[in-house]
């Protein structure tokens, strides 16, 4: 088959390039004779002669298909010319996706539409839609880690259709290796997009305005027809059935595109209640939010939820956020009670407590949660108090047998430290030692002592974070900087007026300590009242000395412990006020309780003598005493604030009084003993001290004592206690401060040496009596006469036995201590002197014989006799040696 033309040649399209189906216009050379020469017509591959239209042999008008080749040669066949070359190209654009509902100035192929329910980006709300590539050049996806790139920009994203997009992060993600020259045509492509947007519906005018020309040349050519051919041929008006022929097909289109436009409604309303719901869902989910994070206990997102609520709903007018709004404000108002209920709630810590009063500021609770806190507290302390209070009386009053042993704690540590006394007597003479249950008092506590422990511990525990929680609350570190700066000015006011409630909360458990302490301890005397209505200790035995020390101490240490927290010493005034009362309390207990030891040294007496004439009685006495006293040193000590115990008068009396009552009760144990009938002596116990000789041999295994041995004993014990014991516990007294030591001093030498006279005369008429009597007896025994008696031949058997009384007197008290005798030998001499003179004052006469036997005595020859109460006989004048000559026989 031979042809006739030329191969057609394209060297012209316009526009060179676009994207799928836009109108191109082909020139050439030999494009064919004609439409129905035309077989075909390629551009990139494409076939287009479906919507080609011939022109004239050098023009072709067609529109641009899908291609797979993005630039490629229009080729045009015909059957005149067969298939032609080209010597320019058509370059193929992607196509931006359109929706179904989006403005377009040419028909889009329904079947590309924008689809989001197949794209990538599925679950971006529709009116957030963007192009997939903004810059219009190719991206090309870099390498680096996604955790890298969020600790690089932390709370952004490289979703340009967020809110935190980062412009940073999606070049880097997307376009890490694109070069500058690109990046300077994406910057352009923008700028064009921006311009396409500013210029609203008229660019989709000029996109299509050749569109608009052919409908205007459609439209002319319809005229032109209708005039040419007239509308006289046509029954009825012709533009009459134009408008029907329009009308028919506008309902038919209205029918078809009904639902759709009817869905594009539904659409436009869903998409714009997820656009509200999106952008406000922050409000939408608070309420569930709070409850949630109320459970989990994160109260400060939900506070930061509700003020980030309330500033940017608080002042809505718009029903459904105010609808919302209200419900938020109705869980914080139940968070709130929540926070106050906590924070009222005993027992808590002092962080908890701060924590939520921080919390309740930050929401703007109504009052002052702060010292509503702080009010419970003094409430929760006061009631701790009582509540410890009840349970040890409660404890206390239970079965008798579970607290006996404490019960009896009192007596065992009264008689503990005259027992240790006498064990250690005993151990100094060298006797066994027999261990007792005296120690057993230190492993027990008596109960009011364990309560004021108790007592004390828990003020310690609980008044410190109250104290705390008020100087938080006075410089306002309790409320966080915005409660601080909006409530600055009130709270001030509050403090300067809650400044002295805070100060009655403080004196108020302050009294309340106080007034409980002294019902337990001083539960007699100028407490008796209180006690009984705070104490509930009636009836029971009053505390020891030692365990009033330790109370004494427990409070001091309280005292230190409250002073150290800054607490003003016009508030603890009432501490130191009780420990002064216990102070005199606890000296006055002691003094008391040592005259009862001292009374009951009686009972401990070995009547052993040493080499001093002096039992283990007055040793004991001294160490007693100063035992005693030395318990005391603590108690009389004056620590820092304290006043001296000797500062009232009335102290100072009944101090002196029960001091000089001491000594006098151990006077009168030594009259008791000295007065004891015989038959109340024990002596299954007496013993001969090892270190002192029996230098009479006196004392012995079958050794008992008599009244008058005894009273020698007692006698000189007096001596010592004289001269060393009361001296030296004088002394002990003005080392311990005691007041009135002249006075006690006096009083009790008084005592002592009146008891002493008594003793001495009670032995001198005991021993002295007997002798005095037997003198006259004597003297007249046969009838003796003076006046008419034989020569003397030697001391008459009256004056031996009186001579051998005086010695056994002699004995017997040399035997005790050498230092009484004198003192009694001089009495007895005088009384039997004494008796002697007045016997021979009753005598009218006297022979020679006579007044020699009166006045002087025989004598063996060479030696001198003289009776020994010759020169003491009044009325008898001594006898001269030449006046008597003696007998011969005469011894």
């Amino acid at each position: 088959m031979s042809r006739s033309r030329q191969p057609p040649l394209v060297t012209g399209i316009s526009p060179n390039e676009g994207i799928p189906w836009t109108k191109v216009t082909i020139r050439g050379e030999n494009l064919g004779t004609g439409p129905a020469d035309l077989i075909g017509l390629t551009i990139c591959g494409h076939n287009c002669l479906l919507t080609a239209e011939w022109m004239s042999a050098s023009k072709i008008v067609c529109r641009v298909g899908q291609a797979k080749n993005d630039k490629g040669d229009i080729i045009v066949t015909t059957k005149s010319g067969g298939k032609g070359t080209s010597t320019v190209s058509f370059k193929l654009l992607k196509p931006e996706k359109i929706g179904i509902l989006d403005q377009s100035a040419v028909w889009v192929d329904e079947m590309n539409y924008y689809d989001m329910r197949t794209d990538r980006n599925k679950g971006i709300p529709p009116l957030s839609l963007r192009p997939a590539n903004p810059l219009g050049i190719e991206i090309e996806k870099g390498k680096f880690p996604q955790k890298d790139l969020e600790m690089l920009f932390p709370g952004m994203s490289a979703d340009f259709t967020s809110e935190n997009f980062s412009a940073a992060w999606y070049l880097i993600e997307n376009h890490s290796n694109t070069s500058f020259e690109q990046l300077k045509m994406a910057i352009t492509h923008l700028k064009r997009q921006a311009n396409k947007k500013s210029e609203g519906s008229l660019a989709y005018v000029k996109g299509g305005l050749s569109t608009f020309f052919e409908a205007q040349d459609a439209l002319s050519a319809i005229h032109q027809k209708l005039e040419a051919d007239g509308t006289e041929k046509v029954e009825g008006s012709m533009t009459q059935k134009l408008e029907n022929v329009l009308n028919r097909a506008s309902n038919t289109a209205d029918t078809l595109f009904q639902e759709v436009l009817g869905r594009k409604d539904k659409a436009d309303s869903t998409r714009n209640a997820l656009n509200v719901l999106q952008r406000f869902k922050f409000l939408f989910n608070l309420p569930l939010n709070i409850e949630r994070n109320i459970q989990k206990g994160d109260y400060d997102v939900v506070i930061n939820d509700y003020e980030k609520a309330k500033s940017l709903f608080g002042k809505t007018e718009v029903q459904v956020f105010k609808k919302y709004y209200a419900e938020v404000e109705t869980r914080i108002e139940a968070l709130r009670e929540l926070l106050l209920e906590k924070l009222l709630e005993t027992p808590s810590t002092l962080h908890d407590q701060k924590r939520y009063i921080r919390y309740l500021s930050d929401l703007h609770a109504p009052g002052d949660p702060a010292w509503q806190c702080i009010g419970a507290q003094h409430r929760w302390i006061l009631q701790l108090m009582h509540g410890c209070r009840e349970g040890c009386v409660r404890d206390l009053k239970g079965p008798p047998g579970l607290h006996s042993t404490s019960l009896d704690l009192d007596a065992e540590v009264r008689a503990s430290a005259p027992s240790h006394l006498g064990q250690t007597a005993s151990l100094k003479r060298g006797s066994s030692f027999q261990p007792g249950r005296d120690d057993a008092w230190r492993c027990k506590t008596p109960h009011r002592v364990a309560f004021v422990e108790k007592l004390t511990k828990l003020v310690l525990s609980q008044l410190p974070n109250f104290w705390k929680l008020w100087i938080s609350y006075v410089n306002g570190s309790l409320f966080s900087e915005t409660a601080e700066k909006s409530g600055h000015i009130e709270r001030s006011k509050n403090v300067r007026q809650r400044q002295n409630d805070f100060k009655k909360m403080i004196q108020e458990v302050m009294q309340c300590l106080v007034k409980l302490v002294r019902g337990a301890l001083l539960p007699l005397g100028a407490a008796e009242g209180s006690g009984r209505q705070l104490g509930g200790w009636e009836g029971k035995a009053e505390l020891s000395g030692p365990w009033l020390a330790h109370v004494i101490q427990t409070l001091r240490l309280t005292y230190e412990s409250l002073a150290a927290l800054e607490i003003p010493n016009d508030l603890l005034q009432t501490i130191q006020d009780l420990v002064l009362d216990l102070r005199v309390r606890c000296v006055l207990v002691t003094l008391q309780h040592t005259a009862e030891d001292i009374k009951r040294l009686a009972e401990k007496e070995d009547w052993v003598v040493d080499s001093e004439g002096l039992t283990s009685l007055p040793c004991r006495f001294e160490r007693c005493v100063v035992l005693s006293l030395q318990s005391l040193r603590g108690v009389l000590e004056c620590k820092p604030g304290e006043a001296s115990v000797f500062q009232h008068p009335k102290t100072q009396e009944e101090v002196c009084q029960l001091s000089i009552n001491i000594m006098q009760v151990f006077i009168y144990c030594l009259e008791q003993l000295s007065t004891k009938p015989d038959a109340d002596v024990d002596t299954a116990h007496l013993s001969v001290d090892v270190s002192s000789p029996d230098l009479f041999g006196s004392i012995h295994e079958d050794f008992s004592l008599t009244s008058e041995q005894r009273l020698l004993i007692v006698l000189s014990n007096c001596c010592y206690l004289e001269r060393h014991t009361f001296l030296n516990i004088a002394e002990h007294f003005e080392k311990h401060n005691f007041q009135g030591i002249e006075k006690i001093t006096q009083v009790s030498m008084a005592s002592l040496k009146d008891l002493d006279q008594r003793l001495f005369e009670s032995y001198i008429e005991l021993k002295a009596d007997p002798i005095v009597g037997s003198l006259e007896p004597g003297i007249y025994a046969g009838y003796f006469d003076w006046r008419d008696c034989l020569p003397p031949t030697g001391v008459r058997n009256y004056l031996k036995e009186a001579l051998v009384n005086i010695i056994a007197v002699h004995a017997e008290v040399f035997t005790v201590s050498k230092d009484l005798v004198p003192r009694v030998l001089s009495r007895v001499v005088e009384a039997v002197s004494e008796e002697l003179s007045r016997l021979m004052q009753c005598v009218s006469s006297f022979s020679r014989n006579g007044a020699l036997q009166a006045a002087g005595g025989a004598a063996e020859p060479g030696q001198e006799w003289h009776a020994p109460a010759a020169g003491l006989l009044p009325g008898c004048p001594p006898t001269r040696r030449e006046d008597v000559e003696p007998p011969g026989d005469a011894r």
